[in-house]
C-alpha cells in the first residue's frame, strides 16, 4: 500500500472552506488506496495572533511559556482536520508533536529535531487511514514542549518522511519553484526539477520558498520531495538528486536576499586578534554572517562580510565590544545594500559563468562591493535600489 507524507501550510488551512476542501481532497486519496501522514501548520494568522497576545501580557515573556502557547495553533488545526475527515468516513488519528514521539533538542523556540518514534506512527497507520500531525513542535528529554523556529512545519514533514522512508510532498501557496521571485522577474520559469543541493543554496541565499534544514533532512535521507499549490492541477516541482536531474544548465536560478548589511573591518596590525575576538562574539549572540573575505598585506587586513538587516541591534552590541578590545580597528558598517546570487549545479562542469554574470552587470552600470563563490553558487552585493535590476539582468543573460 502507497503510503506518502503531506504538508499543508498556514494558508492552505487558513479557514474551514479550505480545510474541508483538503479533507476532501485527502479523502479521495484514501479511496485510492493510500495511506496518508498529513502534517499541518496553524491557520493562516494564527502564529502572530498568539506572539501579539503574549507580548500584551509582557514586555519579555520566558521562551518556554511561549513556546508552549504557540504550539496551539497548530493543535487547533489538527483537530479541525481530523473532525472533518471522521464526518467523511475516513479512520484519521489527530497527533500533537509529542504524541507522534517527535524527541527535540535546543532552545524551546528553536530547537532541532533529535528522533522520532517511526515505531509508533507505523503501528496507528495499521489502524488508521490518516495521522494528522500538528508540525513545528516537540519535546525535548526535559518533558517540555518547544517548537523548530522559522520554517519547522516543512522541517517536521521531512523529518517524519526520513524516518519512515516516505515520499514527501509539500503543498502551499505557490505553483513550484522558480527560477527567481517572479514578482522581481514577470517572466521568471517554472523548475519541474532541481538538485538538493540547488535548492538549498537557492534556500540560504535569499529564496523563501523551503528552509534549508528540510531540504537538507531529504538530501541526507535521498527522500523524494515534492512543492506544489495546494488542490492544483498545475505541476509543482521535484526536489532530487544530481543524479536524477535530466537537463542541467550552468545556472539555474537566481535569489534576492534584499535587508542585509555589508560590513568592512581594518586592522593596521596583522598579529591582530581580531578576527577571534570578533567570531567569538558573533557565536555569543547566535549571528550568523556570509560572503566572508579577507585581504592581508604589509599595512594590516581588511575583513568584509555580510549580516541579516534583523541583526542589526546585536552587531552593533557587538562592534561596541570589539571596538573597545581593538581600539585601532575602523568599522564601515552599509545598510541600503542587497546580495543578489545566480545558482546552477552546472556550475561545476562548465566556464564562463561568471565572467557572462559580469559583463552583464557592468553592461547594465549595476556595481558591486563584494563578490563571492561556491561550488554552485556566485553572489554579489549591490545597492538595494539596484537589486531587482540586477536580478533581472542575470536572469535575462542566463535564460531564467
Amino acid at each position: 500500500m502507497e503510503t506518502s507524507v503531506l504538508k499543508f501550510g498556514g494558508t492552505s488551512v487558513g479557514d474551514f472552506d479550505k480545510i474541508r476542501d483538503i479533507a476532501g481532497e485527502l479523502q479521495l486519496r484514501v479511496s485510492r488506496g493510500e495511506k496518508l501522514i498529513v502534517v499541518v501548520s496553524a491557520m493562516g494568522g494564527t502564529t502572530d495572533e498568539l506572539l501579539r497576545n503574549a507580548s500584551s501580557l509582557s514586555h519579555a515573556p520566558k521562551e518556554d511559556h511561549v513556546a508552549l502557547l504557540l504550539t496551539t495553533g497548530e493543535q487547533q488545526t489538527i483537530s479541525y482536520l481530523s473532525i472533518v475527515l471522521e464526518d467523511l468516513g475516513v479512520r484519521t488519528k489527530a497527533m500533537t508533536g509529542y504524541q507522534a514521539g517527535i524527541r527535540t533538542f535546543g532552545g524551546h523556540m528553536k530547537s532541532r529535531i533529535a528522533d522520532i518514534d517511526q515505531d509508533r506512527l507505523k503501528a496507528v497507520l495499521k489502524t488508521h487511514d490518516i495521522i494528522v500531525i500538528a508540525g513545528f513542535q516537540g519535546i525535548n528529554d526535559d518533558l517540555e514542549v518547544t517548537t523548530l523556529g522559522r520554517g519547522g512545519s516543512d522541517t517536521t514533514a521531512v523529518a517524519i518522511a526520513a524516518r519512515c522512508s516516505m515520499p514527501c510532498e509539500i503543498y502551499t501557496d505557490v505553483d513550484g519553484v522558480y527560477a527567481t521571485d517572479p514578482r522581481v522577474y514577470s517572466e521568471a520559469h517554472r523548475i519541474y526539477e532541481i538538485t538538493y543541493d540547488e535548492m538549498m543554496e537557492m534556500s540560504a541565499l535569499g529564496a523563501g520558498v523551503l528552509e534549508t534544514r528540510c531540504i537538507e533532512i531529504a538530501k541526507n535521507h535521498a527522500i523524494p520531495l515534492y512543492l506544489g499549490r495546494t488542490l492544483s492541477e498545475e505541476k509543482g516541482t521535484w526536489i532530487m538528486q544530481d543524479t536524477q536531474v535530466l537537463e542541467k544548465k550552468a545556472v539555474t536560478g537566481a535569489a534576492l536576499d534584499d535587508d542585509i548589511i555589508h560590513v568592512t573591518l581594518y586592522e593596521p596590525q596583522r598579529e591582530s586578534t581580531l578576527i577571534f575576538d570578533l567570531f567569538e562574539k558573533f557565536e555569543q549572540h547566535d549571528v550568523n554572517i556570509d560572503m566572508i573575505s579577507q585581504v592581508v598585506n604589509s599595512e594590516g587586513f581588511q575583513l568584509s562580510f555580510t549580516v541579516k538587516g534583523t541583526d542589526s541591534h546585536r552587531l552593533e552590541q557587538i562592534f561596541e565590544a570589539v571596538g573597545h578590545m581593538h581600539p585601532e580597528m575602523v568599522l564601515d558598517a552599509r545598510t541600503g545594500r542587497s546580495k543578489v546570487s545566480i545558482i546552477g549545479s552546472g556550475m561545476r562542469d562548465m566556464t564562463g559563468v561568471a565572467s557572462k554574470a559580469f559583463m552583464a552587470l557592468q553592461t547594465s552600470g549595476i556595481p558591486f562591493y563584494q563578490t563571492t563563490t561556491s561550488e554552485i553558487s556566485i553572489s554579489y552585493v549591490v545597492d538595494s535600489e539596484n537589486d531587482r535590476q540586477a536580478v533581472e539582468v542575470l536572469a535575462s543573460a542566463f535564460g531564467l
